[in-house]
């Protein structure tokens, strides 16, 4: 905020368009005001996120960096949608306010989520004992996923990844179940607040992590912005869509990179192309 005019701009330009729908500033937030609310609250760590990504792309787009194509992980891919042109600020701080809000009102408090490092296979087969309360939410790489679902059931799991020494850890200070079954619950309300919810072209390739394929906007609407909370993230099928489509380079605008491990493991499996990953910031 004091070294960077760009980065400053477009963060006070997403903190008017956050305005209409919060009762807090995510100016204070960021600054850490005394009156500011936690970070601990989904509704508003997700939007301040949100921010922060638009925020860093601008840097990068301003040191003359400027994607060919953007790819976004769950409520990562708001952002993605917007700087690729295909979400106005407006309408994307509308979802990632509202949307959020709702997770807070609804399924806070009822969730986990967990890390592994396996393969999708696997994970499938031995999530069988807990059908309808454990879910895969995402497949970041090949063997890296995320597990979300009932608090109680995810414990048991992680006994059972203990004794197959498979590798976990879960998300800390995440209280409700993303990518789930539990997300169902919210489905009607979703698509009621976020109804009118459009996209347009845009100017940047957006590669889909709800369809694994290129966005088609004339299909972006409440329905997908509820699909983006409620399906798996393919997160390693697009990778690969991009891979097999020419891309090498891949940065992650992100305050910490979370996800430029699994980045680099499905790089990997094409090991006649050499790939270039990086992160933006770290804690």
């Amino acid at each position: 905020l004091d070294t960077s005019p760009v980065f400053a701009a477009r963060l006070h330009e997403c903190a008017d368009a956050l305005a209409p729908y919060t009762d807090w500033s995510l100016i204070d937030v960021i600054t850490g005001a005394p009156e500011a609310p936690s970070l601990d609250r989904v509704d508003v760590l997700q939007p301040t996120t949100f921010a922060l990504m638009v925020s860093l792309a601008a840097l990068w787009q301003a040191n003359g960096i400027h994607p060919d194509a953007v790819i976004g992980h769950s409520q990562g891919e708001i952002a993605a949608a917007h700087v690729a042109g295909h979400l106005t600020l407006p309408t994307a701080a509308k979802i990632i306010t509202l949307r959020s809000q709702t997770i807070a009102h609804h399924l806070t408090g009822h969730g986990a989520m967990m890390s592994i490092l396996t393969t999708q296979e696997w994970a499938q087969e031995a999530l069988a004992p807990w059908h309808g309360r454990l879910w895969i939410a995402a497949v970041n790489g090949p063997t890296s996923l995320s597990i979300s679902g009932d608090p109680d059931a995810l414990t048991e799991f992680g006994k059972a990844l203990s004794k197959a020494k498979v590798y976990r850890w879960q998300l800390p200070g995440v209280d409700f179940a993303g990518h789930s079954g539990h997300v169902d619950t919210i489905k009607n309300q979703l698509h009621q607040t976020l109804d009118g919810v459009t996209a347009t072209p845009g100017h940047i390739a957006w590669m889909s992590t709800v369809n694994a394929d290129w966005a088609d906007p004339t299909h972006i609407n409440a329905d997908y912005w509820y699909r983006n909370l409620r399906d798996t993230v393919h997160f390693e099928q697009g990778t690969q869509a991009l891979l097999t489509q020419g891309y090498r380079t891949f940065i992650e605008i992100s305050t910490h990179p979370v996800l430029t491990t699994a980045i680099q493991d499905t790089t990997e499996t094409h090991p006649e192309e050499r790939a270039t990953i990086t992160g933006t910031l770290r804690r």
